[in-house]
């Protein structure tokens, strides 16, 4: 695996690679890996003849600070995992190689996107997230940019700013990778205790008890019993909602529109995110 620090280094490599006919995958994650972000890199092995990944956790998308400063750093380990995936090629840049004195801020054209669940709940959050990705795509030409279904929101997102900057880029979207007991992966789960980590169970628990009794008539009451159970094992809830694949709220089901429910809830300020198909 050859490590870039330079984002300069890395776009003429590319440049070279794609002369020869060679297709890029692009995986940005901040971290912190663990086998979600690995089937990642395995899916765009399978696509492209030449995988990239960015460790790189962003300032900008962190509209808390505690919540930047406590994020698990792990490179030595996140190196052997990509070293075992057969990944091969690092970028890990500094703060500073990405967001130079002279970067100026730059706005996207989110729409409702920003406004609702995660947007509304973490403002500026889902402006970091497009600035850095815009950032990482001008150093990075490849071809498919591949992202993970957890995020469900974060990939629409993504997927307005690619089509409104006119990237020539294709995104990939990966299932969500859970735990056996069906936690979803996620970096942040290494800051839970043991303890938390039971607890966190609740939020499968929560959403799939919606999916197994889910009729026309009783998504209220569905939401209502779920924010009930998560609140029980002592958690602070931003949001439980169901959704159409639009993400705009359901509250009279036809029967036949596809649906999602997607909550965000922490417990001692650690910020858990899922959803799952209902339908």
């Amino acid at each position: 695996m050859i490590i870039f620090k330079k984002g300069a280094d890395l776009t003429e490599y590319c440049k070279s690679q794609q002369q020869n006919g060679v297709s890029i995958g692009f995986v940005p994650t901040m971290g912190a890996l663990h086998d979600g972000h690995i089937a990642l890199i395995h899916n765009s092995k399978k696509k492209n003849a030449l995988t990239i990944c960015s460790i790189f956790v962003n300032p900008t998308q962190f509209n808390n600070a505690n919540d930047f400063n406590a994020y698990p750093i792990t490179i030595e380990s996140d190196i052997e995992k990509l070293e075992a995936a057969d990944c091969d090629v690092l970028f890990l840049p500094a703060v500073e190689e990405i967001y130079p004195p002279e970067t100026s801020k730059k706005h996207f054209d989110l729409g409702y996107l920003e406004m609702i669940l995660e947007g509304k709940h973490r403002p500026g959050h889902f402006q970091g997230v497009c600035m850095v990705v815009n950032i990482f795509l001008s150093i990075i030409p490849c071809n498919q940019l591949f992202l993970g279904e957890k995020d469900f929101q974060q990939c629409m997102v993504l997927q307005k700013m690619v089509e409104t900057e006119k990237w020539p880029v294709e995104i990939i979207i990966n299932p969500t990778i859970r735990e056996a007991d069906g936690l979803a992966m996620s970096s942040r789960n290494k800051r839970l205790s043991e303890s938390e980590r039971q607890q966190s169970l609740i939020i499968y628990k929560a959403m799939n008890s919606i999916r197994e009794n889910l009729s026309p008539n009783n998504l209220a009451e569905l939401k209502a019993t779920a924010k009930h159970a998560i609140a029980e094992e002592g958690f602070e809830i931003d949001y439980i909602e169901i959704t159409d694949e639009a993400l705009l709220p359901i509250q009279q089901w036809d029967g036949k529109t596809l649906l999602i429910v997607l909550v965000a809830a922490s417990i001692n300020n650690i910020r858990l995110i899922d959803n799952l198909r209902l339908n």
